[in-house]
């Protein structure tokens, strides 16, 4: 407890660095002898003003040829004419040459760190069968040394010919000596191997935990897939990383985010891949990055509900830190996902009539989440809530109903994915302001088979972007990486195409729920930042917001919409410096 506070106090101490920011924006002007720090020139630039507020229809965006920043921030935007005196004798100075150029992607919902161990660990999402699965993990198991664990994963049986869930008899016999687990890429289950399962003393006698599930054969014996809260029997047992290994895989997610364009993540911190095994540790990793200077994305860190009682104690409420590192919100889970058939649902399944999914352990009774929301959303706490099927997304907006007084949308509640909707509950999103975090890329992976698991009414109103700008509800989008993707590119695609993975519906699945560019680029950048409580400083290029930019290979614009997935980031820039790459376009430097 007291090294918690200790880290969330420090965090407190950096408010006073964002206020400092904030002051800068109005007294800019004795800079200016020497000039920015920094000029775009000859852009073609989507600024994303004017600010479009939820509920609301955005005017034309403005566009712009040129931008100035100093001190992190953006002093002016405007043509050519307008930003070249602010050229100095120490700006670094930029030319475009025509390039499209936008505010830098927010993106709303991703497990960072586990997406940046899984760049260094096995990855099987692309496998094509079983034997394609064995032969990956066997590769890995041949690099490491006996005993250390095999991690990583995000494997996919529906792209197999069988869609069958995968066991530990593939895997027992390429890794005899290294005990394995690895995720299925939604995140809400796992595979181990026998003797991961022997290390956490797993046999068939071990009783399902609330919320989860031990798959068995027909024998009742476990076969090594865990589902949902039943992972933990098996993740209790996996070491810590060290403080090296921790580093060197955050060092590799952040250039990740810099490739990709993603200048801020709002990250869902759960802290169980850290050297002690906590969030705090990770805030503590992240703010040394930050003091450092090796810090080149934003963190909103969201930590989980059950630590929202410390936050309040600590006085930590939403948006609280410095302008790279903010906590304030908490993560919740209402059920689990339709791929592991643990979403919750008013009707059964359709390819699994006995099944209606599974309610997490804080929905058992519903109760016991409302007190969570109450309790926090009374000390200032954003609360946002993982929520799939369309019973835990109704029962998460009856409790918001409940806990929102006369006033919610001041809360800014959120719920996670909001992928399987009740037609009527469109509405209650709008009129209470409900956040819809959704993540795009999920619509054309998961539209695959989506409608084997709940047929084609139901999947009507699933990933329904449309249905949620149009009743009102504030937008925002992420990947939720390492599930999918961290490109927002292709997230991009993902929301004007609807065309599934597969090659099935190349003119969209459930077309009608399409968004045009310009909507989807602001659900990536004004949206998120809404998200956040960080529309004063994110998402449109304007005087006073962060100097976050990035520089696309093309204008999203002028290309068919099919071909969005092959631009390509040429230049990130974070608080006015150039992180991607890092001598870019320079045409004039002092």
């Amino acid at each position: 407890m007291r090294r918690f506070l200790l880290v969330l106090l420090t965090v407190m101490a950096l408010a006073g660095v964002a206020d400092k920011a904030a002051d800068s924006r109005q007294a800019t002007g004795g800079y200016l002898a020497r000039g920015a720090d920094l000029v775009l020139l000859r852009g073609h630039i989507w600024t994303g003003e004017p600010y479009a507020g939820p509920g609301e229809k955005p005017a034309p965006t403005r566009w712009a040829e040129a931008l100035a920043a100093l001190n992190g921030r953006i002093l002016a935007v405007g043509s050519d004419a307008d930003v070249q005196p602010y050229v100095g004798p120490s700006t670094r100075v930029i030319d475009l040459a025509g390039r499209f150029a936008m505010p830098g992607f927010i993106d709303d919902h991703v497990h960072f760190v586990d997406g940046s161990f899984q760049l260094l660990q096995v990855d099987l999402k692309l496998t094509a069968n079983e034997s394609e699965f064995t032969r990956l993990i066997a590769e890995k198991a041949g690099s490491l040394p006996r005993g250390r664990w095999i991690l990583g994963g995000n494997w996919d049986e529906e792209a197999w010919p069988d869609a069958k869930l995968p066991t530990h008899g593939l895997i027992d016999s390429v890794t005899p000596h290294n005990p394995v687990y690895i995720s299925r890429y939604d995140g809400h289950a796992g595979l181990a191997n026998a003797l991961a399962m022997t290390l956490a003393g797993v046999t068939r006698d071990t009783k399902n935990p609330v919320g989860g599930v031990i798959v068995r054969d027909a024998h009742g014996d476990p076969t090594g897939v865990f589902k949902d809260e039943a992972q933990v029997l098996i993740e209790r047992v996996i070491p810590n990383p060290v403080q090296a290994e921790f580093e060197d895989a955050l060092k590799a997610g952040l250039a990740e985010a810099r490739r990709v364009g993603v200048t801020s993540v709002e990250d869902m911190a759960l802290g169980d891949n850290t050297p002690d095994g906590t969030f705090a540790s990770e805030i503590r990793e992240l703010h040394r990055a930050e003091i450092e200077g090796w810090l080149t994305c934003r963190f909103y860190e969201i930590t989980p509900i059950e630590q929202w009682q410390r936050l309040a104690d600590a006085g930590i409420s939403h948006a609280m830190g410095s302008d790279w590192l903010q906590l304030g919100a908490i993560k919740g889970f209402a059920d689990g996902s339709l791929g592991s058939r643990t979403a919750w649902f008013f009707d059964p399944y359709t390819d699994d009539p006995t099944n209606r999914g599974l309610p997490q352990p804080l929905m058992s009774p519903p109760s016991g989440m409302e007190a969570a929301v109450r309790g926090a959303t009374a000390a200032g706490i954003q609360i946002a809530v993982h929520a799939i099927g369309d019973r835990a997304i109704s029962e998460m907006i009856d409790i918001y109903t409940r806990a929102g007084g006369a006033n919610p949308r001041a809360y800014r509640f959120r719920i996670e994915h909001a992928q399987h909707m009740r037609p009527e509950d469109f509405k209650r999103f709008g009129q209470l302001g409900i956040i819809a975090s959704m993540q795009p890329y999920h619509a054309i992976d998961d539209g695959r088979w989506a409608e084997k698991r709940i047929g084609h009414e139901r999947a009507r109103y699933s990933y329904a972007w449309r249905s949620m700008l149009d009743a009102g509800a504030p937008l925002a989008f992420g990947t939720d990486w390492p599930v999918a993707p961290l490109n927002p590119l292709l997230g991009i695609y993902a929301a004007v195409t609807r065309a599934t993975l597969d090659g099935k519906h190349p003119e969209g699945w459930f077309p009608e729920q399409r968004l045009t560019l310009d909507e989807a680029l602001r659900a990536y950048t004004q949206g998120s930042a809404y998200a956040a409580f960080a529309e004063r400083d994110k998402g449109a290029l304007a005087p006073g917001k962060l100097a976050d930019v990035i520089v696309l290979s093309d204008d999203p614009f002028k290309v068919a919409p099919p071909d969005i997935r092959y631009i390509e980031v040429k230049m990130t820039i974070v608080g006015g410096r150039v992180v991607l790459p890092e001598n870019y376009g320079v045409i004039h430097e002092d």
